[in-house]
């Protein structure tokens, strides 16, 4: 056997299983439509979901930012790589947040990565107290701080109460969450959550990746949705979802993130973000700060598609955002309607499986978004219908 005939074996299993995940090309921008591999398709299945990714303004301040700084940040940014325009991003970013001061990091990946390890460390008197459904980025953070964590059940606020007892005589003790659930769009209950860490004397960590943009007066997020700016000590937020951009950030007390460019290891070892990025980036934070149109636009698909799907008989879980999960629950069959999809009806819309999901709970996310008409989403409605009778899934 050669040795790497098991790779070979694995893939085939995966595809058996209905486990392998096509990968599909886009020869085009980011839109409500397309063009993948050769064809226009409707895309339902970005996180694009102001559609600011192409929207001309950005579009334009990448470009007079690569004429003024460069396409390269050049370094990191403890040496030599820190610009005027990440120092303008941090402070239009806290702004925007309601808070004392931001930290830019390459990626909300990377932010987690950088804060998590950084604020809980293995060797001390502390420990992670973690969501059952945290992303796969918070999950990597605590691993690389390789402290200790226990962890709570599924929005369950009685058992976060019960881990939080088990460790209350720890000296450091750290809430960390998705505000919201990416597969699931159901949002964490922070004000019960906030209560919790007040009684247990713990810092909260929120992870708002698919907040930023969508919840929230502005799309200042799940924090600002809840009122709760002055009760949440760190909030991750993306640039790469509704703001259309690359990057992520931290946003809390202004000595806090002073002591993250410290000790955030993806912000002292990596490149800092392009200029490019953060001045399209700084462009996307202006738009939002000016006006809300897109946001409301947003949410009036959203009603639009969900209410519609629910009327078909689909279920679509506990979600409370754009994020629409169809629960189909068998992998095979949801690769399938998927295919069907794609190649019957243009409409470009991923089955996810395990391990994004846990077996037998596949399903097809559709994520609508501020620049789909509703003839749009009547096509993916229509769709929806006509597959899932052939299917009998309704």
């Amino acid at each position: 056997m050669a040795k790497l005939d098991w790779i070979t074996e694995e893939l085939k299993e995966l595809k058996e299983k209905g486990l392998y995940v096509t990968i599909r090309k886009l020869e085009s921008a980011q839109g409500p439509w397309v063009v993948v591999d050769g064809k226009k398709v409707l895309n339902m299945c970005s996180n694009n979901y102001l559609g600011l990714a192409a929207h001309p303004k950005i579009k334009e301040a990448a470009i007079r930012a690569i004429l003024d700084y460069g396409v390269g940040a050049g370094a990191v940014r403890t040496i030599a790589g820190t610009m005027e325009l990440h120092v303008e991003l941090e402070e239009k970013l806290a702004k925007f947040k309601k808070r004392e001061a931001a930290i830019l990091f390459q990626s909300g990946y990377n932010a987690n990565l950088g804060a998590i390890s950084a604020l809980i460390k293995k060797n001390e008197d502390a420990v992670f107290v973690s969501e059952e459904l945290n992303h796969a980025s918070i999950i990597d953070g605590m691993r690389l701080s390789g402290a200790p964590k226990v962890i709570y059940k599924h929005l369950d606020m009685e058992d976060l109460k019960k881990r939080l007892e088990e460790v209350k005589d720890k000296k450091k003790k750290l809430i960390v969450t998705d505000g919201v659930f990416s597969m699931d769009g159901d949002l964490a209950p922070l004000p019960e959550i906030a209560e919790l860490a007040e009684q247990y004397d713990a810092m909260v960590y929120v992870d708002d990746a698919h907040g930023e943009g969508v919840l929230g007066e502005h799309g200042r997020g799940i924090v600002d949705h809840f009122k709760l700016h002055d009760r949440i000590d760190f909030e991750m937020g993306t640039l790469s979802k509704a703001f259309g951009v690359i990057g992520g950030y931290v946003a809390g007390p202004e000595e806090a993130i002073d002591y993250l460019r410290q000790r955030g290891r993806p912000f002292l070892f990596s490149s800092a973000v392009n200029p490019p990025d953060v001045a399209a980036a700084i462009a996307a934070v202006e738009i939002l700060q000016k006006s809300d149109e897109l946001v409301q636009k947003l949410w009036d698909n959203t009603r639009f598609l969900q209410n519609s799907l629910r009327e078909l008989g689909y279920d679509l879980g506990n979600t409370k955002h754009p994020i629409t999960p169809v629960m189909l629950y068998d992998e095979k069959r949801a690769q399938e309607f998927s295919r069907i999809l794609y190649e019957e009806y243009n409409i470009f819309a991923q089955a996810i499986v395990y391990p994004t999901v846990p077996k037998g709970t596949a399903r097809i996310r559709l994520e609508p978004s501020a620049a789909h008409s509703k003839e749009d989403l009547q096509y993916a409605i229509d769709a929806f219908e006509e597959i899932g009778k052939k299917m009998k899934f309704i």
